[in-house]
């Protein structure tokens, strides 16, 4: 299956274990373009630090009339249902979905054609793949890869068009949910990667090498 033959559907959020999900963002690609997106701020379950505070802007104040992310199972639910789920440094997104929902209902294996699955996983990610596919890399922070491959000002660009304002900077969920969306459209239009699968994505979105060898199929491309 070609990569784009499934919606991938790029997750952000802002908050912790301990906050609780504070915001989230959702870029839907399809055929390998952004077809739409989602996003809101969502109230805390727990204490909210000064530390991170200072990291995304959110204080109690401004979430206090928000509904929570739980009330958002059935939009999370369906996204697992019908494509993949990507993100910039998964694991932390994984973490924090599974804290509020440690499963989603059974859904396609995308890694293995023709199975069912019930995880939120495998998850496409973006560091990942740019660290063994992109020479030079020496920084995988989010910022520092769109400025280094000259993607900022499409980044703002798209940030305008979808973004609340207030919130179209790093370390706002929508805007971060947009920049690894246009880091993976950037990276699936290497020559080299035309022919990519998405069972061939999900095995270099991971360097755990038992993890990689149970995500291998025999026919890559």
């Amino acid at each position: 299956m070609h990569w784009n033959d499934t919606p991938l559907f790029f997750v952000d959020f802002e908050g912790s274990r301990l906050s609780g999900v504070l915001e989230f963002g959702v870029v839907t690609l399809r055929d390998g373009e952004i077809a739409e997106t989602r996003g809101r701020l969502c109230h805390p379950t727990g204490r909210i630090t000064e530390e991170d505070a200072a990291v995304h802007g959110l204080r109690p104040e401004r979430l206090a009339g928000e509904p929570p992310f739980s009330d958002e199972w059935e939009y999370f639910a369906g996204l697992r249902a019908r494509g993949l789920l990507a993100a910039h440094y998964a694991s932390a997104e994984n973490s924090l979905i599974k804290s509020v929902w440690p499963y989603p209902r059974t859904g396609p294996d995308f890694a293995h054609p023709g199975r069912s699955a019930t995880e939120w996983g495998p998850w496409v990610d973006t560091a990942r793949l740019f660290e063994q596919l992109v020479p030079g890399v020496m920084s995988l922070r989010l910022e520092t890869l769109i400025v280094r491959q000259g993607l900022q000002a499409r980044l703002d660009e798209l940030a305008a068009r979808h973004c609340p304002p207030g919130r179209r900077d790093y370390h706002s969920a929508l805007y971060d949910a947009l920049g690894g969306a246009v880091l993976l459209q950037w990276l699936l239009q290497l020559p080299e990667l035309a022919g990519a699968t998405i069972p061939w994505l999900l095995q270099m979105s991971t360097l755990d090498t038992e993890k990689r060898a149970a995500l291998q199929q025999s026919n890559l491309w």
